[in-house]
C-alpha cells in the first residue's frame, strides 16, 4: 500500500479519475486519435480532438483540443496530458501551449502545487462535461445521419 500525505492524496485521486475518463474516450488506448462533437443547448457545437502524441510501454502523451463554432463563446483551448500506464494516472503537463519545464529546473521555477491542481481539476471538469453533454464521434454521427 502506497502511503500518501493528505495534501497529495486529493491530487492523486483527481489524476486517477482523469486517467479512467481518458481511457474510456480513447477506447482503452486503442485509438491514436479521436474527434468528437458535442452540441450545447444554445445550439453551438464544440469540436473535441484527442491525439496521442507519443506512446511508450509505460506512458502516453496526449494533446486535447477544444474549439467552438460560436464566435460569442470563447472556449478554445489546448491541453497536453501525460498518462502513466503503470500508475494509472493522467496529469496535465501543459496548458494553452505553455511548455512544460524540464526536470532540471530549480524547484522555485516550476509550477506551484496550486497551479498544477487547478489545471488537473479543469481537466476533470472538462472530461465530466463531455460525458454529461453527450458526445458523438464523427463516425457515430455518419452512421446516425446516414452520411458517407
Amino acid at each position: 500500500m502506497m502511503r500518501t500525505l493528505p495534501i497529495t492524496s486529493h491530487h492523486l485521486t483527481v489524476c486517477e479519475a482523469n486517467f479512467i475518463r481518458l481511457k474510456k474516450l480513447l477506447k482503452d488506448f486503442s485509438l491514436k486519435e479521436n474527434l468528437f462533437e458535442s452540441v450545447n443547448p444554445n445550439g453551438s457545437s464544440l469540436n473535441i480532438y484527442l491525439l496521442v502524441l507519443d506512446k511508450t510501454e509505460h506512458t502516453i502523451t496526449i494533446e486535447a483540443k477544444q474549439s467552438c463554432d460560436n464566435k460569442n463563446i470563447h472556449s478554445n483551448f489546448v491541453l497536453r496530458i501525460q498518462m502513466s500506464l503503470d500508475a494509472k494516472l493522467a496529469e496535465v503537463i501543459s496548458y494553452q501551449g505553455e511548455k512544460p519545464l524540464p526536470f532540471f529546473m530549480n524547484q522555485s521555477k516550476k509550477q506551484s502545487y496550486d497551479e498544477k491542481l487547478q489545471q488537473n481539476r479543469f481537466l476533470t471538469e472538462w472530461l465530466e462535461s463531455i460525458f454529461v453533454s453527450g458526445i458523438s464521434s464523427k463516425e457515430q454521427l455518419k452512421d446516425i445521419l446516414g452520411n458517407d
